[in-house]
């Protein structure tokens, strides 16, 4: 078992969750190849983090090349509020969401 996380990354987690579902169960190659051409803002962020998850397991002596995405969760990681001047001295509210994205390798 190696494990990676992204502690924050400014996208809201359903979009990433939409890319972290094409590469779960597959092998770290298969995951980083599909990753490579997807057209998505998320894609490169999630191979990064395969990829460091996959040093990780080298460092502990396994071997990358042979393991697996067992298991990639997205999760909230906050958001950031900021406020928007409206009219008659209004404010709205703009709420950026970001993502936690946690994988493990087996």
């Amino acid at each position: 078992m190696a494990n990676a996380t992204l502690k924050t990354h400014n996208q809201t987690p359903r979009k990433v969750r939409l890319v972290t579902d094409l590469v779960k169960g597959k092998s770290v190659k298969a995951a980083l190849v599909a990753l490579e051409f997807l057209p998505r803002r998320a894609a490169d962020p999630v191979a990064k983090v395969i990829k460091s998850a996959a040093a990780n397991a080298k460092v502990q002596g396994k071997n990358p090349d042979e393991m697996t995405v067992k298991n990639i969760i997205v999760e909230s990681a906050g958001m950031m509020k900021k406020y928007r001047p409206r009219a008659f001295g209004r404010a709205a509210p703009i709420r950026r969401r970001r993502s936690r994205v946690i994988v493990t390798l087996a």
